[in-house]
């Protein structure tokens, strides 16, 4: 690959578009200081909106809905540009910050910036703007700095997109800034997924199960006891190396990624919520990939507001008795434990009379699916995401042993699962992170190797520009991705900064995506093309593991609540 490909004018030919580190370091951190700025006067305008007694009025948040959202997004992005620049900091401190990263920090401040001050979007048909939020001119006015607008002028532009499309033709996409021995991991677990990506699209476009050979290799690496303690059978790491594990494994195909994830969820369940006797018979299973878990919360008709599920738990003597209705039931049909959420107290009408269970049930076959007594089920055909299939789930008088009533205490099941939320939603995070790398480096390959009027399509400036954006918000997503796991692993709350790293990086999935097959052209839209399964893969990452809305409802309710504090 040579400098040939990108025009020599947009490439920037001589000398780097890339601010001096010296220069760029000091505006980024002024540039900061106004957006923290701005984002404490969002906040404290729309608590006027939706909190006027120091307290959040429900009705008053519903109603201001978009506001509040946008004070979720807006802090959203405060957040990534602080982790993007700790990120150049740290890799200057390291020497280990060359032009490539400088100009990712500047590029991300010179676009994020300017969304701060003009437009901001939530989605593909919503854009906040200063005002959404409450806040007059002269909030806007102080943002407004000269580092602010400096960067604004000159952080992003042709020439400096051009010049990072042209950094990252060899497939370099910038240093991550990991520890030796999580490099390590992550050069394995790449290695494993290029091994398997071919035969992901056939996966997908078959709609098949992924293969239990490739479930029995996963466990053989330890995937599945990740994160599980050492004194369990586990391999005791942390929540860093989950992302980075994820992130490779969703690389190279969404699936591969997210077999971990019901793992990490049974476990976390377990390991923070079961009695001794529980985490002693169950997790050394898990973590070694003898049974397979999946999750079984999801209910027709009630979605996010698990506090309204119906599936009931009754006790008869020495077991349970389920009866009720579940939907988008992941890897369902091939698991050994369902981590099963039910109502066993039947004159409650919330969230305080769920209970959580440790199901068992015999592992399906494909000609029998559901072989279980009490218990029948169905596929959901989806569009993507297809390598565990997702079912609906039908329960009459299914018998679960009262043992296994997680905790040994009904009532407990709604607190259990939410201590697992910040987990599972930085693995979310990474696993939205590892599709973005994938879309980035199929638009890339394609691009490189797609000839039109004599050239390769890499040439054509908007098409480098788009790869560009793509490879900067990748990494700015992956930084703030590895902070909420480095928050968790430091035994902080980090619920704010997990749903943060889930909703900016869902995002990035998406638009990534979308952007890779736009350079595909009309192939991207052949099923015969890699970029056809990723959109489809992409397009679930906004909504399971709570949808963008309900992310950015609960990024701003904390945010609120800090504010009072």
């Amino acid at each position: 690959m040579t400098d040939a490909l990108i025009a020599p004018e947009d490439a920037g030919d001589g000398e780097s578009p890339a601010l001096p580190l010296s220069d760029l370091l000091p505006l980024c951190r002024d540039a900061l200081g106004a957006a923290e700025g701005l984002e404490l006067a969002a906040r404290r305008a729309v608590a006027r909106l939706v909190a006027p007694d120091g307290k959040v009025d429900p009705a008053l948040l519903e109603r201001e809905q978009f506001a509040a959202h946008g004070l979720a997004w807006l802090a959203t992005y405060v957040a990534a540009l602080r982790e993007t620049l700790h990120w150049v900091e740290r890799l200057e401190r390291e020497s280990r910050c060359g032009e490539l990263e400088t100009l990712m920090l500047q590029a991300a401040f010179g676009e994020y910036l300017g969304q701060l001050a003009g437009g901001l979007p939530l989605s593909q048909v919503e854009v906040l703007r200063p005002a959404d939020l409450g806040l007059d001119r002269a909030a806007v006015q102080d943002f407004l700095t000269p580092a602010v607008t400096g960067l604004i002028g000159r952080g992003d532009g042709a020439a400096v997109r051009a010049r990072i499309a042209l950094l990252i033709t060899e497939d370099r996409f910038g240093t991550v800034g990991l520890d030796e021995t999580d490099a390590l991991i992550a050069e394995q677990f790449r290695k494993l997924a290029d091994a398997h990506a071919e035969a992901a699209h056939g996966w997908h476009l078959r709609d098949e199960l992924i293969p239990i050979e490739v479930v029995e290799q996963l466990a053989e690496l330890g995937v599945f006891g990740l994160t599980v303690p050492e004194e369990y059978g586990g391999l005791g790491l942390g929540k860093t190396a989950m992302c980075v594990v994820t992130e490779e494994l969703s690389r190279g195909y969404i699936g591969l990624g997210s077999l971990g994830t019901r793992t990490e969820i049974a476990a976390e369940l377990i390991r923070l919520g079961g009695t001794e006797e529980q985490k002693a018979a169950w997790l050394p299973r898990l973590a070694s990939g003898e049974i397979l878990p999946t999750a079984v919360f999801t209910e027709p008709g009630v979605g996010s507001d698990l506090g309204s599920l119906r599936t009931r738990a009754v006790r008869d003597g020495e077991v349970y008795r389920i009866h009720g209705n579940k939907t988008w039931i992941t890897h369902a049909a091939r698991t050994d434990l369902m981590t099963l959420l039910a109502r066993s107290d039947p004159a409650s009408r919330d969230w305080r009379g769920l209970s959580m269970f440790l199901a068992e049930k015999p592992r399906g076959t494909e000609s029998d699916p559901f072989p279980a007594d009490g218990m029948t089920g169905g596929e959901i055909p989806v569009l993507g995401y297809r390598g565990m299939k997702e079912y609906e789930l039908a329960f009459d008088g299914f018998e679960v042993k009262a043992e296994n009533l997680l905790g040994g205490v009904e009532g407990e099941g709604f607190k259990q699962l939410m201590a697992t939320f910040e987990s599972a939603r930085v693995q979310t995070a990474a696993r939205a992170v590892g599709v973005a790398q994938n879309a980035l480096e199929l638009g890339l390959g394609y691009a490189r190797e797609r000839i039109q009027f004599g050239k390769p399509i890499l040439a054509f400036p908007r098409v480098a520009g788009k790869l560009a954006w793509m490879a900067v918000e990748t990494m700015v997503a992956r930084q703030l991705t590895l902070f909420a796991a480095r928050e968790k692993d430091s035994g902080r709350r980090c619920d704010i900064e997990a749903g943060m790293a889930k909703l900016l990086g869902a995002r990035v999935a998406w638009s990534n995506a979308d952007a890779a097959l736009q350079i595909h052209g009309g192939n991207g839209y052949a099923q015969e093309y890699r970029i056809s399964r990723v959109l489809c893969d992409a397009r679930i990452l906004n909504v399971f593991e709570g949808a963008a809305e309900i992310q950015a409802q609960v990024i701003a309710r904390g945010l609120l609540a800090r504010g009072r504090n």
